[in-house]
């Protein structure tokens, strides 16, 4: 694709990449996703914001020549798929300046071998005239490695804001449809931000002294309605946990099944609303997805060799290194003689700071006193989640254009 107009001489260039289904071979990515760059022009100079993975730098070298060369590459983020074409770029452009902060430069050397002759580095707070176009760099560490930072484009009331804000969600569109990238962007932020939750809070207490009027991300659409992610991201960084129950489970002979069949009913006929993942077709984004507002998690695993079953232990150690906000934890399950089924999971997620229920283990097939004991866990939860907020799903009725 062409470069495509944000505002008046800033250009999104960069890649859509509609048949990735893996990042980091380790996210899913059922809609692909895209590495945004950016092109400023100014009256005097010019900039590039970011780069792109290292297997679509020719899409943007392409794109660079239908543009000015520029005087500065900007770097919010060391992660390949933001700087990765930077040793193309400077040898392309031989008086290119790259221009980032002292952590990302120490990384950029480290990563990339890039010549340290080559940078600008910039502290938190400081400008950058293009002329007519002034770019001012803020650190937003953490969201999510600790170099990261935005640059905000003063006179056309663009932020720049990297991984924050973004969704892999791979479109033509420069635009967000806030209905159609809501859940990509809730996934995204499940997947990466929201073991930052603090910092990602504050952070966006930093970004919105400014009067965005553009929020332009370096993975997903643009979005020209900023109200509407900004309200999203405070919501998923910093709202209650809801009366919601995340039930990941796996069976190996329908004995845990039917545990988990028994206590997902139990648990409607209480009012709690459910969301179950079977561990054997997992996407790991959905699953993160739900920990953003649940109130409970329960884990459902028959026992293997005295242990969870290691789908199960994936998943908690998912839960664990996400850090939701979730208040309760427990385990339900089946067992042949013996086993450590508990104590382990509990190990496995102990940066979480939950109140674990008490367990619901069934020896071989479930009788009438575990589904009784099954009754009362979902007792339990009700009981518990009477004073969390009531499941609710996007609310996507905000329209202002400025913040």
């Amino acid at each position: 694709m062409k470069p495509r107009t944000v505002r008046e001489n800033v250009y999104l260039i960069g890649a859509v990449d509609w048949d990735r289904r893996l990042f980091d071979s380790l996210i899913p990515l059922p809609d692909g996703t895209s590495y945004n760059a950016y092109f400023v022009q100014g009256a005097e100079k010019n900039a590039l914001i970011d780069t792109v993975d290292p297997a679509k730098c020719a899409t943007l070298m392409a794109q660079l020549d239908e543009l000015p060369a520029p005087d500065y590459l900007v770097i919010h983020h060391v992660e390949q798929d933001h700087s990765g074409c930077t040793p193309q770029l400077l040898q392309r452009f031989p008086d290119l300046t790259v221009v980032c902060n002292e952590k990302a430069c120490a990384m950029l050397i480290d990563h990339l071998h890039v010549d340290d002759a080559r940078f600008h580095v910039v502290a938190d707070g400081d400008t950058l005239s293009l002329g007519d176009k002034t770019l001012t760099f803020l650190f937003t560490p953490w969201v999510h490695w600790p170099e990261t930072m935005s640059t905000w484009l003063g006179e056309d009331g663009v932020l720049f804001s990297c991984d924050f804000f973004g969704s892999h969600y791979a479109t033509s569109d420069v635009f967000a449809d806030k209905h159609e990238v809501y859940d990509g962007a809730k996934r995204y932020y499940a997947e990466i931000m929201m073991p930052f939750g603090a910092q990602v809070l504050k952070n966006v207490d930093k970004v919105t002294q400014y009067p965005i009027r553009i929020i332009a991300p370096s993975h997903g659409p643009v979005y020209d309605d900023p109200a509407f992610i900004i309200e999203a991201y405070k919501d998923w960084a910093g709202g209650e946990p809801q009366n919601v129950v995340c039930l990941p489970y796996v069976t190996m002979h329908d004995s845990t099944r039917m545990m988990v069949d028994h206590l997902t009913a139990a648990l409607t006929d209480r009012g709690v609303a459910v969301e179950r993942f079977d561990l054997t077709t997992l996407d790991a984004g959905e699953l993160a997805s739900s920990l953003v507002h649940a109130g409970t998690v329960v884990l459902g695993t028959p026992t293997v060799l005295t242990g969870p079953h290691p789908l199960a232990m994936y998943a908690a150690v998912l839960a664990n290194a996400l850090r939701p906000r979730t208040k309760y934890a427990t385990v339900v399950g089946s067992y042949g003689w013996a086993g450590k089924t508990v104590e382990t999971l509990a190990g496995q997620m102990n940066k979480l700071k939950v109140e674990f229920l008490e367990p619901v283990l069934a020896k071989g097939m479930p009788r009438a006193e575990d589904y009784a004991r099954l009754d009362a866990l979902a007792d339990t939860i009700a009981e518990k989640h009477k004073d969390l907020a009531p499941r609710r799903f996007a609310d996507l009725t905000v329209c202002a254009t400025d913040v």
